[in-house]
């Protein structure tokens, strides 16, 4: 159910004085705010957040090993497939694809994590711990439902989602102003873009300025 959006210019303050805190270049007075006075914001059903994160999980798990015939049947077995994105089932079964990219998923999988309630920081200077123990055994072919019933997510309130979201919205374009490779923390630029990848398409906004809710794929992230 949508509720009022927080207070986007108390947020962005807050979000400021985080990145000064990490040392990173502010970005400029005139950066748009992710979100106006009066928007509502939810979050994406829990299922849907549940199906995309176990996706991730087993593109990652294809990525580092895992045979295309396994992922597939894994995805279909489980009626996953439908949610599955055009690129996504492209390198799950032909291995078409650039291979890095789609390793960097591991911090979208960790943005993920987090909404769901399942990891307790996102943290800006450092990489999630064993994320891969937190869903489902792929090799003892544990199921979605049975997943579902031993994890019972508790996603987050969408207001502190939002809340994340515009700081990372803020951290992307600091990281991105680093040109000599020293990032304050053992995350890079790509990373935190992954993760404000899955921050912007788990947040549902309501309001004069906002469209209906896109696709995995059709997330913006120019600005």
């Amino acid at each position: 159910m949508p509720v009022p959006a927080p207070d986007p210019v108390a947020v962005r303050t807050a979000s400021r004085e985080e990145v000064e805190r990490l040392g990173l270049a502010q970005p400029p007075d005139n950066f748009p705010l992710v979100w106006d006075e009066g928007d509502h914001v939810e979050l994406r059903p829990t299922i849907d957040l549940e199906r995309r994160a176990c996706i991730l999980h087993v593109i990652l798990e294809r990525t580092f090993g895992m045979p295309s015939d396994a992922a597939e049947t894994w995805l279909d077995r489980n009626d996953l497939t439908p949610d599955v994105t055009e690129p996504e089932w492209v390198w799950i079964t032909e291995e078409l694809g650039d291979r890095r990219s789609f390793a960097l998923h591991l911090e979208a999988l960790a943005g993920l994590s987090w909404v769901l309630g399942l990891v307790k920081v996102l943290d800006p200077l450092t990489p999630p711990q064993s994320l891969v123990t937190l869903y489902p055994d792929l090799v003892a072919d544990e199921s979605f439902g049975d997943w579902q019933a031993r994890t019972l997510s508790a996603p987050r309130d969408p207001t502190i989602v939002a809340a994340a979201l515009d700081l990372h919205y803020c951290l992307d374009y600091a990281f991105l102003k680093i040109e000599d490779g020293q990032f304050p923390g053992l995350l890079d630029a790509n990373a935190i873009g992954q993760r404000r990848w899955a921050l912007e398409w788990s947040c549902v906004f309501t309001g004069p300025n906002h469209e209906p809710p896109v696709g995995w794929e059709e997330v913006d992230l120019s600005t």
